[in-house]
């Protein structure tokens, strides 16, 4: 029997938005990630919540940011770290941030020791390294399905360390600073910032480590956000949650003037719709003024295109 498919216009979801913060110890990844996260808020509302694996320091920010803190110790295992992200979910978080998710890969009780434990199991036997992957490896694949199917916005702290690559016969080669991560979990990423040592937040986008290259990420519509390499701030972390809500990048307040001009020169309904859907995104951030006058603008835009549309098309009479 033939299957049935159905298709129709691609058009913009809301997606949320998975940011990786690479980094060796001090250059700014859980204040980076809490400053994020406020700017997550103020267009998903509802509550941030941190999952502290190291050591309780997420706390020294605790009079500086508003979030629910959760305390998580070993075992590390991809499914511990998938029982506390769901206890934040259940308990109603909309932006969760991970802090660090380097110890699911080689923590107490990590993807690392389980591999180690697995073989022991199956004898310990050169044959079997291979055959061992296989349950750590399935239980990081579900963690990161399940992450997936979640409606809720993730900053994901790695540590970071330098690494060579070594060949025989060749010198050694610099990769620079690479996640302490499976690989797998990194592709996940929507957006990943390199910070390098004395960064205060700032992340790295260009690199002549070739495995630096390989690691950071930075999608072609996040490109004019971070034109201008900026701190990661709230008003970043505000410009990448209304990507993820389904707002085009730069819909804001300070481009008004810039919609206004566009439905001035609007000529066809496509557009217009395209247009209306952008001002219903940019809607809360507007000034009272503009929305008056960008209300105005879209309905004589409107009237515009109804007058056009009477003139082109012919009476009953007339045919």
């Amino acid at each position: 029997m033939a299957r049935t498919f159905y298709d129709r216009p691609a058009t913009r979801e809301k997606t949320p938005i998975l940011v990786g913060l690479v980094g060796p110890s001090g250059t700014g990844k859980t204040y980076s990630a809490l400053r994020l996260a406020a700017g997550f808020q103020r267009v998903s509302g509802g509550e941030t919540f941190l999952i502290d694996t190291e050591a309780r320091r997420a706390l020294h920010y605790a009079e500086r940011f508003k979030f629910r803190h959760l305390a998580f110790g070993a075992p590390f295992s991809p499914l511990d770290y998938l029982s506390a992200i769901e206890h934040c979910v259940k308990k109603g978080a909309t932006t969760i941030i991970v802090d660090s998710m380097s110890h699911e890969h080689e923590g107490p009780g990590g993807v690392l020791e389980m591999h180690t434990a697995e073989h022991a199991r199956l004898g310990g036997r050169e044959g079997t390294k291979l055959l061992a992957w296989s349950k750590p490896k399935q239980e990081r694949r579900r963690l990161i399905n399940s992450i997936l199917q979640l409606s809720v916005n993730f900053v994901f702290c790695f540590r970071a360390k330098e690494k060579l690559k070594i060949e025989k016969g060749k010198d050694p080669e610099h990769l620079g600073y690479q996640p302490i991560s499976g690989d797998e979990f990194i592709y996940e990423m929507t957006l990943k910032c390199l910070l390098l040592p004395g960064a205060n937040g700032v992340p790295t986008w260009r690199s002549d480590m070739i495995g630096e290259k390989a690691m950071i990420k930075l999608p072609e519509q996040f490109r004019q956000t971070f034109a201008n390499t900026p701190q990661l701030t709230e008003d970043i972390g505000e410009q990448l949650a209304k990507w993820g809500a389904g707002a085009p990048v730069g819909s804001t307040a300070s481009n008004a003037d810039e919609l206004l001009a566009r439905f001035a020169a609007c000529a066809d309904y496509a557009t217009l719709r395209q247009l209306e859907e952008e001002r219903g995104h940019a809607w809360s951030s507007l000034q009272r003024d503009d929305k008056a006058r960008i209300k105005a603008a879209s309905e004589a835009a409107a009237e515009r295109l109804k007058q056009a549309e009477a003139v082109t098309t012919p009476s009953p009479e007339a045919a």
